[in-house]
């Protein structure tokens, strides 16, 4: 019980200072692509002579606001220079926080899926590792090959290279852990374009300026690369933060394919805003991501149930004690007042099935997350047969009631 109060605590804050650093360098980094996209040339002529490259003007709370772009850098280096870098290295410090302590301490329960496949805690997590590490190293060898050249190539490249991890995911932890491992790796790629690509080359143009020498503008062009990677990759990102939600996504059949979908239906509504930031967005990305988003949705309703309730039991009170018995065994581990399932302190979100009427209360609940999408019990934890989801169908079926 201690144990379980304690990781909730500790996953609270850990969400919680997530959350925040996540907001802020979600924000600077919209607000540097929109505002890189959105430079008009300088109207000054001194501006242009000081290598003044784009300019723009703006209004926000209540006051008025000049930004100016250098095309390498300026004559003279400020007294007063920002950084803008914390942001990300403590989003992705938080984040790794969270998948140790969630996904990787508790690996049994939110990552090992063993109808999926049986895998030991210690190879489970070194596989989830391993993800992250491989999925920054292929992308960046791409980008530094003759492929990054070719933004187009590039693209296609990276949707195969992230389709196969996604589908490789889903082969082997439980959806759960399969999405959040492969949005941990985005945002694992993220960060390191900012802490190999995009500080070094900041750094060394500041350097160029202090010694007196010649700026490298090649480190500017990779930096603006990869910092307009970071912009595609982040709706992607951020679906995977909150698929946890959704059991319907990660629990169907299909998860890797729906991922593959949603992943690229974020990254062209991206390149809409984008689009639009410059001036000249075409409808097309949305409206092609929009299609994908309905087609997801439209492809995965719930299919009416197979089973024929006249062939078991026909009545309500008979069926019913037998889905409570099942409900009882396989469920109020967790889903009690007091938890006895290792790990958990209070019931997950809430819901409690120590009863017959909170049981036939969460009646469509019980048959999503059960019947539809068998994202419950997680992990398969206490080892519900078909048979007894065919049963939880049934009683659904005849009215979802205890008598």
């Amino acid at each position: 019980m201690m144990e379980g109060y304690i990781l909730e605590w500790l996953s609270l804050l850990g969400r919680w200072v997530h959350l925040v650093t996540g907001i802020a360098w979600i924000g600077a980094s919209f607000y540097f692509v929109w505002l890189d996209n959105s430079l008009r040339a300088p109207k000054l002529d001194a501006d242009e002579k000081r290598g003044v490259g784009g300019e723009i003007w703006s209004v926000h709370g209540g006051g008025f606001y000049h930004a100016q772009k250098y095309k390498v850098a300026p004559p003279e280096l400020p007294d007063t220079l920002h950084w803008f870098k914390w942001e990300a290295y403590t989003t992705w410090i938080t984040g790794m926080f969270l998948i140790s302590l969630i996904y990787w301490y508790q690996a049994e329960i939110y990552l090992i899926d063993p109808s999926v496949m049986v895998l030991s805690k210690p190879v489970a997590i070194f596989l989830g590792m391993l993800t992250l590490a491989l999925g920054w190293i292929i992308y960046d060898l791409l980008c530094k090959s003759s492929i990054g050249k070719h933004e187009t190539k590039l693209s296609i490249a990276m949707l195969v290279f992230v389709s196969v991890v996604a589908w490789g995911l889903c082969q082997i932890f439980g959806g759960r852990g399969a999405y959040l491992h492969y949005g941990a790796m985005l945002g694992t790629i993220m960060v390191a374009n900012v802490f190999f690509v995009i500080m070094p080359g900041q750094r060394d143009l500041v350097a160029a300026k202090e010694q007196g020498r010649a700026p490298d503008p090649s480190h500017g062009i990779r930096a603006k690369q990869r910092s307009v990677h970071n912009t595609f990759f982040t709706l992607p990102v951020l679906f995977v933060m909150i698929s946890n939600h959704y059991a319907f996504t990660w629990g169907h059949t299909y998860n890797w394919l729906i991922l593959i979908v949603l992943s690229v239906a974020g990254a062209l509504i991206r390149v809409f805003f984008v689009q639009r930031h410059q001036g000249k967005a075409s409808l097309v990305p949305l409206v092609v991501a929009a299609v994908l988003i309905m087609g997801v949705a439209a492809a995965i309703v719930p299919r009416p149930s197979v089973i024929n309730a006249a062939d078991s039991h026909t009545n309500t009170a008979e069926v019913f004690a037998e889905v409570q018995g099942v409900i009882q065994t396989r469920c109020v581990s967790c889903h009690a007042a007091m938890p006895s399932q290792p790990g958990f302190s209070a019931p997950p979100q809430g819901v409690v099935f120590e009863s017959a009427e909170a049981i036939a209360a969460q009646a469509q609940s019980i048959y999503q997350q059960v019947v539809v999408t068998k994202a419950m019990p997680i992990g398969n934890l206490t080892q519900i047969t078909d048979d007894e989801r065919a049963l939880i169908d049934q009683w659904y079926l005849m009215g979802g009631k205890t008598e």
